[in-house]
């Protein structure tokens, strides 16, 4: 077992994430953003107006299907997550400032492949036998590579089931009985001795409503993020600028840092912190990528649900989906981090604590850490919902619609063990599983790019 685990977290996640889904972010969105025509820029207007500015537009959508917006927020709910708030953190901790450059970097052309994956989505999409709308990259390989390709459709469907498992369930649970623990010993510090008890009823409780959430598919949990996302990412995102104003003297300074640490980060750390170019890029790029999961495919699995008329039209909801996502609360966690000038520990893959020092040096301690076990154990339960949503559906692909009741009764259960058990390596497994979930996505997203382009050449002439 040990001998697979280091398999799994050594090579095949270099594999994975060195050699297929950092360059095909870079490459491929180059070559996206060029053969559309920039459309993440030059329509970026037009996305926010058709997007976050129809949130207050009342929006029906039939049997089977969700509103655009519930669909993006199904799809946000992936991913607003730890990712946002540890994923960055550590992106910091182990690539110096200058990660969040390249996090910002590979979140532009993050945006136009996300761009690329809801289109596609929407444009293969077909019914199942209940009557919902069901796609994602299974549905556009098959459908638009053609059936030889069914292969790699398999493939994705697998490794998705598998990351649902630990990016979607295992790590998201253990991030919550934590970030519990710490915020309830923080005011009662004998209850250290009561931590697995603790994590035991949290993982019941969230077992529980997570089950609710899924036995009312996927309207109930269009439902459910619909409220959920709006909320706590503007209750992160006020929290945050706050520490940020309070130190608005610090900003300038730590821009300056982090654009010169992107390229020469020992010049600004230090030559013993170790961190070098190719630590600071990495870091960037993987946890841009973990966060937003632009290249990944499953976004594009929640969006396929959405009642539209256009599949371009939800494509603009997957550029704005990144926008929020990495370019505006991963940079928050990053600024709040930097500007309040708490002691980072270079090097060190950090956890929740890193952020929760930096919101205290504002909030008092006990403050901090009771937020960030809150802010987590929403942002987490969303991404459960979300991944739990993923599964299903590739679950329905590979088996039929009978399995699914079988995975979503496993998926439950996981969670319990996700808040009771050490998961030292939950993070390694899931970061690999995610990569190589890329690897059938891209090769369908070059091989369909044509398509992509048609449709959004044919839909803004028509605008």
């Amino acid at each position: 077992m040990q001998a697979i685990l280091d398999f799994i977290t050594g090579p095949l996640n270099t594999f994975a994430w060195m050699y297929v889904l950092l360059p095909c972010v870079l490459a491929g969105g180059l070559f996206f953003t060029i053969r559309y025509r920039g459309i993440q820029f030059g329509k970026f207007g037009y996305m926010l107006k058709n997007t976050i500015g129809k949130v207050f537009v009342k929006q029906e959508a039939k049997a089977g299907a969700v509103t655009p917006f519930q669909a993006m927020t199904t799809a946000l709910a992936a991913t607003v997550g730890t990712g946002n708030i540890i994923g960055t953190s550590q992106a910091i901790a182990l690539g110096g400032y200058g990660a969040l450059l390249w996090l910002w970097i590979a979140a532009l052309f993050g945006m136009i492949i996300k761009f690329a994956e809801v289109t596609l989505a929407v444009h293969y999409r077909e019914r199942n036998e209940k009557g919902d709308w069901v796609g994602g990259p299974m549905y556009y390989i098959t459908k638009g590579m053609g059936k030889n390709w069914k292969w790699l459709a398999i493939l994705f469907a697998i490794f998705a089931i598998l990351a649902s498992f630990g990016i979607g369930n295992l790590s998201q649970a253990n991030s919550i009985a934590s970030s519990l623990n710490n915020a309830i010993i923080a005011f009662a510090p004998s209850m250290a001795a009561n931590q697995n008890t603790v994590s035991l009823i949290a993982g019941i409780a969230l077992a529980t409503v997570t089950a609710i959430a899924l036995l009312g598919g996927i309207k109930r949990i269009g439902k459910v993020t619909e409220l959920m996302v709006p909320f706590m990412s503007i209750l992160y995102i006020g929290f945050t600028l706050t520490v940020v104003f309070s130190n608005i003297g610090n900003v300038g300074n730590a821009f300056g840092l982090i654009f010169t640490a992107a390229f020469t980060p020992k010049a600004v750390l230090g030559a013993a912190s170790g961190i070098a170019l190719k630590e600071a890029l990495v870091w960037g790029l993987r946890r841009s990528a973990f966060s937003n999961e632009a290249g990944l495919g499953s976004a594009a699995i929640a969006h396929a649900a959405a009642e539209t008329d256009s599949a371009v039209k939800q494509g603009l909801y997957g550029i704005f989906e990144v926008f929020a996502d990495t370019l505006v609360i991963c940079t928050l966690t990053g600024l709040t981090i930097i500007v309040s000038g708490v002691d980072i520990g270079f090097g060190v893959k950090p956890g929740s604590e890193l952020i929760t020092a930096a919101l205290a040096t504002v909030f008092g301690q006990k403050f901090a850490a009771l937020f960030v076990a809150i802010a987590l154990m929403f942002f987490a339960y969303s991404t459960i919902l979300g991944w739990s949503l993923y599964g299903t559906r590739c679950t329905e692909y590979l088996v039929g619609m009978k399995a699914t009741r079988v995975y979503q009764v496993v998926f439950v259960a996981m969670i319990v063990v996700g808040t009771t058990t050490s998961l030292d390596v939950a993070w390694d497994v899931a970061d690999t599983f995610n990569g190589l979930m890329a690897i059938p996505n891209f090769i369908a997203l070059f091989a369909l790019s044509g398509v992509v382009a048609k449709l959004t050449k044919e839909y803004f002439a028509k605008k």
